[in-house]
């Protein structure tokens, strides 16, 4: 009997796809913050050497910030006291960063040089919407 050639293109593709699956995205705790970063992540501790973290995470992520102020009043009644805004135009420089128990998004990749080496991209801090405390 010969073999459908439909049947088996479709095992070859169905191979291929279930090789080539995009990584999933799960959440991580952190358990010690940058920079020496411990994450737990699916019952195992990540170690800074595996991870790969997104810059802002980090303290002393710089930003170049354009606004301004908001409404000032005075309180005098004189002119130069009037209600104002002043120009913003400068680097802003974060010095917050993760913390003990913050929770994270993680996304497993392999390593770009070594594909026999799994790394974990933090991508960013989540919080529920009324920043109440999760699990």
């Amino acid at each position: 009997m010969n073999k459908n050639p439909y049947t088996e293109f479709l095992k070859i593709v169905t191979g291929v796809a279930e090789n080539n699956q995009s990584p999933t995205i799960s959440l991580g705790t952190i358990v010690v913050p940058p920079p020496n970063i411990q994450v737990s992540y699916n019952g195992i501790l990540l170690e800074t050497p595996e991870c790969l973290i997104s810059e802002y995470l980090l303290p002393g992520y710089t930003r170049h910030v354009v606004g301004s102020t908001s409404d000032a009043a005075g309180g005098s009644g004189d002119a130069e006291y009037a209600s104002h805004r002043h120009p913003v135009n400068n680097d802003e420089t974060w010095t917050d960063t993760l913390k003990p128990g913050d929770k994270v998004v993680i996304m497993p990749c392999p390593s770009s040089d070594d594909r026999t080496k799994q790394l974990y991209i933090i991508l960013d801090k989540v919080v529920k919407p009324d920043r109440s405390h999760f699990e």
